[in-house]
């Protein structure tokens, strides 16, 4: 606070006037009208807050706010000092006096014979600041508007003339207490200053916190939108990615898709079902047609086999869709924890839905590329591991039997055998490809490229397109301008009272 006009919330007006003093010129003066003027109109307002019964309690409470308020406990001297409600109120308010300053009138009117040196010297009534006694205009003056110049001269003169108070006469005056008032307030005001900028700082951080909670204001041209829309979607982009890599919690949801969900379900799998007696019979007979097998049942064992694998299609397609899921729940956690997509919900929606329908693309390319994966192992079968069935064939069979003989319950058993330890093996090759195929496909691509389709769109749209995506609210716009101001303000009174600081 300047030391130029000081602020009422520094000085309050006590019980019986308080005397506002500001500098001028270097010099401190009173204001217009001197101490009795600001009396008389004090004691006005006090009297019509008597008529309402309150007028007590308003003084008190004016004088009670708080540390800053400084009292002028304001006294004529021709009444008895015990009966002052100036001295009762200020000793209720500030029992410990360190902010009451007693002051004296009409000094000049007391009756012959009598004085105020005891009050003044401070034995009658003590103080911790020393009493200070002042003769104002009379009523005659002010009739002939003698100007506060000659007041003061006249003033002096009494005090310097006055046999009673002459060795007083340097602590008396108006002028002598607005210059004592004057530099309590300054010791009062340089008090404060560590404490004033402790709150102007903390003040400034939390302005600073909330700005950036805010975000940043939007650009004007084409070009500053675009960059700025960019530059959030990095942010998503990159909350993103932590959360695949671990940075953030999330992408070990991916691996227990791997580790545990695709497993179990391909153990799921009912072989046993299409590797029944009755089936392994059914299928090898109709893969015969009309002309039975000569070594082998081969087209039967194929059939077998594909029927086997074909089931694996819905645990494959299961974890490919199991993959999105967590990364489209991914998707939406990175656009709650990106705050700049916070402050623009348009812009929020189209990424969110930019970024879903690019999971969408990457789970059909995976869900193909993973099938094909199964497809390839019914498509395909590997020779090596049947190069021994024909022995096998020979040791247990008789050519010479009827195609219903051949087929004795021995030796179906062995067949269903033998196609399920080949289904179990191509599971457990499945088991360790299909994840790598859904990470190359899936999680692979969103890392890269989940918004690239949305930044070549991006680039193509006008500056009135690129408008509505950064749609900020306005309430949150004029807070936004408000705190600016009040930042601006309060670094502006941070400089001065720095300034003050390193002047003393």
């Amino acid at each position: 606070m300047s030391m130029n006009g000081f602020d009422s919330k520094l000085i309050k007006q006590g019980r019986k006037g308080c005397a506002l003093q500001r500098h001028e010129g270097g010099k401190c003066i009173s204001s217009d009208g001197g101490v009795e003027e600001r009396v008389q109109s004090f004691r006005e307002r006090k009297r019509l807050a008597e008529v309402d019964g309150d007028g007590e309690d308003l003084v008190g409470e004016k004088m009670g706010k708080g540390p800053n308020c400084i009292i002028l406990a304001i006294s004529p001297a021709n009444q008895d000092l015990a009966t002052s409600d100036a001295i009762k109120i200020s000793r209720e308010v500030d029992p410990k006096g360190e902010r009451t300053f007693g002051v004296l009138t009409k000094v000049d009117l007391m009756d012959k014979g009598t004085d105020a040196v005891e009050i003044l010297e401070g034995r009658s009534y003590k103080l911790q600041f020393p009493w200070v006694g002042v003769v104002n205009r009379s009523q005659a003056d002010i009739n002939k508007s003698v100007d506060m110049m000659a007041a003061r001269r006249k003033e002096r003169e009494f005090w310097n003339t006055s046999p009673e108070y002459k060795h007083m006469a340097n602590r008396m005056g108006s002028e002598f207490l607005a210059k004592m008032m004057s530099k309590h307030l300054e010791s009062v005001i340089k008090s404060r200053i560590p404490g004033l900028q402790s709150l102007i700082s903390k003040t400034i951080i939390d302005i600073e916190t909330e700005l950036s909670r805010l975000g940043r204001p939007v650009a004007t041209d084409a070009g500053g939108k675009l960059y700025m829309i960019m530059e959030i979607c990095r942010g998503f982009d990159q909350v993103f990615k932590e959360h695949l890599d671990g940075v953030r919690p999330g992408g070990d949801k991916i691996y227990g898709v791997f580790d545990n969900q695709l497993p179990a379900a391909l153990k799921r799998l009912q072989f046993d079902k299409h590797l029944s007696m009755d089936n392994v019979r059914k299928l090898i007979t109709e893969a015969d047609g009309y002309q039975p097998h000569l070594i082998a049942p081969e087209q039967g064992f194929r059939r077998l086999i594909e029927s086997c694998l074909s089931s694996i299609r819905g645990p494959a397609e299961a974890a490919v869709d199991a993959v999105h899921a967590v990364l489209k729940e991914m998707v939406h956690k990175s656009i709650s924890e990106t705050s700049e997509l916070r402050q623009y919900p348009t812009l929020r929606v189209e990424v969110s839905n930019a970024a879903t329908e690019s999971l969408e693309r990457m789970r059909d390319e995976s869900k193909k590329a993973t099938l094909q994966l199964v497809d390839m192992e019914c498509g395909y079968l590997t020779v090596e591991f049947f190069r021994k069935l024909p022995q096998d064939v020979e040791k247990g069979g008789n050519p010479t039997h009827s195609i219903f003989d051949r087929y004795n319950d021995s030796y179906l058993r062995r067949i269903g055998t033998t196609v399920l330890s080949y289904v179990n093996l191509v599971c457990a090759t499945l088991r360790h490809s299909i994840p790598k195929s859904i990470v190359y496909c899936q999680v692979r691509e969103a890392k890269r490229s989940i918004l690239d389709h949305f930044f070549t769109e991006l680039g193509g749209k006008e500056a009135k397109l690129l408008g509505k995506l950064l749609d900020e609210d306005p309430a949150i716009m004029q807070r936004r301008i408000n705190l600016g101001k009040r930042l601006e303000l309060y670094r502006t009174a941070q400089s001065e009272i720095d300034a003050i600081t390193w002047a003393k």
